[in-house]
């Protein structure tokens, strides 16, 4: 009989991670298989962002705790550095490899490499394009997340009952991010009826996802595209209300450009990842918004799949049908997100360990 090790509350808060009660029982529920000193191989794409390297600090206590040796490496925004990182993982003895890649389809060597070691590859947040060296994909719905963006802004502006019109723009993600394009489809999904019958109006014109997008997801490039935008089309007090962007780096560069040049009346501002920053404007009243992925939920199952295949167990997957790299479909595990605004941050952030009152001011 499998022996498995319950990743509890304590041994969690121990380990310095998270997680008061609210947290408790889905950690509790985790039944892991333990390690035995395996080494397991985890890429960050970089440090610059809050919440990869939350992503990683989980991703190291949990498997430490669960009784792995950890390999974590930070790639520094650069597909070179993460293609070399990971290719040393392989030669230094990975069991498995962990990756949030930088661009999906820029470890191709890597995953050959990987491949040609029999060694699993769990793409983790973004999936890796054009390889069939994958074995697994854990991400939150990428869709669903756009339609909780979208969904958020017709029921704000009460599109159902409302004559309109109201002003809409669009801040998008980094085109060599595959997630990229399920956040934009899934909110434009549900907003484009709207904007086809012109409750909704685009007043920049700019509502395809490659006209939208933001290298690198970076504040700076989503800061200075918004300023155009307003200089362009909003410099007279026109109303924008409500701007979609796509996560919290690209809204805190919108949110910027709304600080230094709008004067018309403060939009619905979207976002995602719940960043400290953010969370900050949304108390404050700058952002409206943040889709709440949390990264421990994704890390305890990123570590229960890694203990299910060194332990030749049948691997928790709950799409076998989404995500195609373009080479093969990815089984995939697919957590689901939730949104936070100014009425429910402190239950879903504070309440349940996510963030101190102390990390807020």
């Amino acid at each position: 009989m499998k022996k498995f090790l319950a990743l509890t509350l304590s041994t969690a808060m121990v380990a310095g991670m998270m997680a008061p009660a609210a947290f408790a029982d889905e950690t509790e529920a985790m039944d892991i298989l333990p390690g035995d000193g395996q080494k397991i191989g985890v890429s960050m794409p970089t440090k610059d962002l809050q919440r990869w390297n939350q992503d990683g600090e989980n991703m190291q206590t949990l498997l430490e705790t669960a009784g792995y040796e950890v390999d974590l490496q930070y790639a520094s925004n650069d597909p070179q550095t993460q293609l070399s990182q990971v290719e040393n993982m392989i030669s230094s003895g990975a069991e498995v490899l962990v990756i949030a890649a930088i661009e999906g389809s820029s470890l191709g060597e890597a995953l050959d490499m990987a491949k040609e070691n029999d060694i699993p590859v769990i793409a983790y947040d973004r999936l890796l394009m054009d390889n069939d060296g994958v074995s697994y994909y854990a991400t939150f719905d990428n869709y669903m997340v756009g339609t909780v963006q979208g969904q958020y802004i017709i029921d704000t502006l009460d599109l159902e009952n409302e004559d309109g019109p109201f002003n809409l723009e669009i801040t998008a993600g980094d085109p060599g991010d595959n997630n990229a394009g399920f956040f934009f489809n899934g909110a434009m999904d549900l907003l484009k009826p709207y904007i086809e019958e012109g409750k909704l109006v685009v007043q920049s014109g700019q509502t395809e996802f490659e006209e939208c997008a933001t290298a690198q997801w970076k504040t700076e490039t989503a800061q200075s595209r918004a300023e155009n935008i307003i200089a362009s089309n909003y410099a007279d007090g026109t109303n924008i209300d409500a701007w979609l962007c796509s996560n919290d780096s690209t809204a805190l560069g919108v949110e910027n450009a709304l600080a230094a040049n709008y004067t018309g009346e403060y939009p619905i501002v979207t976002g995602q990842d719940c960043d400290k920053e953010n969370v900050k404007n949304m108390i404050a009243g700058k952002q409206s918004m943040s889709v709440f992925k949390d990264t421990r939920t994704l890390a305890l199952q990123v570590v229960k799949m890694i203990g299910q295949i060194l332990n030749g167990e049948e691997v928790d997957v709950n799409d076998e049908e989404t995500y195609n790299n373009n080479v093969i479909t990815v089984p995939s595990y697919l957590c689901e997100p939730v949104f936070a605004d100014v009425n429910n941050y402190e239950e879903l952030l504070l309440d349940s360990g996510y963030y101190t009152e102390d990390d807020l001011k």
